[in-house]
């Protein structure tokens, strides 16, 4: 279903959390659940994978990770702030205790000069603390920007369980 490097990837982030006893969760809106979606590709992955949030409308943020509107309002949806907020809902809102978060603009619309289409806030949350990275694929087309914001997401989630 997934390109053989992200399989792999979501396989390794399986390992390490069912190794080190960490539940796993994601909120995602530009990648559609598909970081989740990788994860329960892998076979064993219901030992840690807890939940996967889908917020797509800036409503389903607030309401679903409590991502407060004036956040939104001020910065949008697709930003360091929100993308923070989101990792940190996803943990707050669930059992897990490692989060990842991605907001984005796929395409092929939607873009400005500020933030063009291929643009992508991440944000992760572990053990060690909340991290965020920010990605400007450019215009490679809305499939291309979503598995590519998988790789980067479940990289950092790696990173956020120590692997």
């Amino acid at each position: 279903m997934f390109p053989d490097d992200i399989e792999t990837l979501a396989r390794r982030v399986i390992e390490a959390a069912v190794a080190r006893g960490l539940g796993v969760a994601t909120a995602e809106s530009c990648t559609g659940g598909l970081v989740a979606g990788a994860l329960t590709a892998v076979a064993g992955s219901s030992a840690v994978l807890d939940r996967g949030f889908v917020t797509y409308s800036n409503a389903a943020k607030s309401e679903m990770l409590g991502v407060p509107v004036d956040l939104i309002e001020t910065h949008g949806a697709v930003s360091e702030p929100v993308a923070r907020a989101m990792a940190e809902g996803a943990v707050s809102r669930s059992a897990a205790t490692v989060s990842v978060a991605v907001t984005g603009i796929a395409g092929p619309g939607g873009g400005s000069d500020d933030k063009p289409v291929g643009l992508v806030h991440f944000a992760a949350s572990g053990p060690s603390g909340l991290i965020h990275a920010e990605h400007r694929f450019g215009d490679l087309g809305r499939e291309a920007i979503r598995l590519e914001s998988v790789r980067v997401a479940l990289r950092l989630l790696l990173d956020r369980i120590g692997a």
